[in-house]
């Protein structure tokens, strides 16, 4: 059984001021540069102060997150969806057999930010992922990967219409083309088996209502508050892993998507550490404005953990 970490040492350290101290402020000078460093600060800080769950991560950690978006040229705004700084609770172990838990800052990539990293990486002359809506489906060639669609000119009737399938493609400057699609059910089953966040059977009792408003809060993963954007991205590295150029930036994001990222710049998937970048951890693609302390453990969980198997994220459909 876990035991709770005691302490009755002095408040710990708000995160700003944490991020204004001399030595930190030092470190962001040398690695984002002078001319930047407000510009870092201040989107930082903005991510933290709206979120209480981010306020309590280990601080290094957050800082260590956003470096690697830095580095990386995305931005931290939840608006844009190019990557999110994400709480998470991390077990540590005593060498006695008890164990504490501590929260942590996740790095997580969002669609956009595989997007934005696949066309500055001048490879791609186009990069595109869809929802393809009911009744817009005439045709998908699987061998000849020809999608014929009819689709809904209105856009409000477009976005209100139910998704059948997930439709994504890219095409180099040479003219090499390469196209994938999924259908939704096929979607669903892939983020029940992959995700360890997510159950089938509960997302369909969210749409169906029948999840009460005051327990909405245990099912905050993002497969859960944004599939078609869950599936964007699920799309999107299926289909570049398998068959697009990777840049290195492109390889690094892969590698770090979804780990605690260390202030040496090493990696650490929570909760899931013999997992390497292929794989998916345990507790995955939780929002930045929307992340609890815990995810509910229902039956179905454990079980998905019991039953989870070795194969990669990126390569089994």
């Amino acid at each position: 059984m876990a035991t709770v970490k005691n302490s009755l040492t002095k408040p710990k350290q708000t995160f700003s001021n944490f991020i204004m101290g001399d030595a930190i402020k030092r470190k962001i000078n040398e690695t984002v540069g002078g001319a930047n460093g407000q510009r870092f600060i201040t989107s930082i800080l903005s991510a933290v102060s709206t979120n209480t769950s981010l306020q309590e991560c280990e601080h290094s950690s957050i800082i260590s997150a956003a470096f690697l978006g830095e580095a990386l040229k995305l931005s931290p705004s939840p608006q844009l969806g190019q990557y999110y700084i994400v709480p998470f609770n991390k077990t540590i172990k005593n060498a006695d057999g008890s164990s504490y838990q501590i929260k942590v800052a996740q790095f997580q990539l969002g669609y956009k930010g595989y997007i934005q990293l696949a066309i500055r990486s001048g490879y791609y002359k186009k990069i595109n992922v869809l929802a393809i809506k009911e009744g817009e489906l005439i045709k998908y060639d699987p061998l000849s990967e020809e999608l014929e669609v009819n689709l809904i000119e209105d856009d409000e009737i477009r976005e209100s219409t139910p998704t059948i399938g997930y439709y994504a493609m890219f095409e180099y400057m040479n003219g090499f083309r390469k196209t994938m699609y999924w259908s939704k059910k096929k979607m669903l089953s892939h983020a029940d088996k992959y995700s360890m966040a997510f159950n089938a059977e509960s997302y369909k009792k969210i749409l169906d209502g029948k999840i009460p408003q005051k327990d909405l809060w245990k099912y905050s993963s993002f497969w859960y508050k944004d599939f078609d954007g869950m599936a964007y991205k699920t799309m999107l590295r299926q289909l570049i892993s398998k068959w697009g150029i990777m840049s290195i930036d492109m390889q690094t994001a892969m590698e770090k998507d979804m780990a605690e990222i260390k202030e040496n710049g090493d990696y650490e998937y929570i909760e899931n550490s013999e997992d390497d970048f292929q794989q998916v951890p345990v507790e995955s693609e939780i929002s930045v404005e929307e992340q609890p302390t815990e995810i509910q453990e229902n039956e179905n969980t454990v079980k998905k953990v019991e039953q989870k198997n070795t194969d990669d994220d990126f390569f089994n459909d």
